[in-house]
């Protein structure tokens, strides 16, 4: 797991392979199948960080579903603004819905924090959280992560979706940042 890559100003090693990437979220699928098998769940990605883990979960969850997104930001560069804003918005009714969030990555969690309330307004039959990756030892905010790809050091991560200033979402592993 040598391989280094280059993105802008700034050095990353290869962290998680593909091959470990798609079984997990092969197994994440194959688990919210058996919960979700006669709900019809309305899978609600988080752009744009969690469009290509999305797609690979709904892809590996073989049951009734439907897909939509969101789009929130929380992040400039390398670090959480603090703030949350809502730049594209749910068009579904969830009303009495099995909703599964989906999103890239939570290290503070205040992404979710924000964006949960307001869609329990919405009152769905419930709310299930999925990330791909966790950093438990950087989560400020009191979630319940119901399904976990992987739980990660606080570092920063790219790859498979995650960005560094827009770039990089295209590799199909994840690199963590050099020291």
């Amino acid at each position: 797991m040598d391989k280094q890559i280059q993105v802008q100003d700034l050095t990353f090693n290869l962290f998680i392979t593909e091959t470990t990437i798609q079984q997990r979220v092969k197994e994440l699928g194959e688990e919210i199948a058996i919960q979700f098998k006669d709900q019809n769940p309305l899978f609600i990605g988080i752009l744009n960080g969690a469009l290509i883990f999305t797609a690979d979960l709904i892809r590996a969850c073989p049951i009734a579903s439907e897909v939509t997104f969101m789009k929130v930001q929380s992040y400039a560069g390398l670090q959480s603004t603090g703030t949350v804003t809502t730049q594209i918005g749910l068009q579904q009714d969830i009303k009495g819905r099995s909703i599964i969030l989906v999103e890239d990555i939570i290290d503070t969690g205040a992404t979710l924090y924000h964006l949960l309330p307001d869609l329990q307004k919405l009152a769905p039959r419930s709310i299930s959280l999925v990330s791909l990756l966790v950093k438990p030892t950087a989560l400020k905010y009191p979630l319940v992560i119901d399904y976990k790809g992987f739980e990660i050091p606080d570092k920063f991560v790219i790859g498979y979706g995650l960005d560094y200033n827009e770039q990089a979402r295209n590799l199909s592993g994840i690199y963590q940042l050099k020291k």
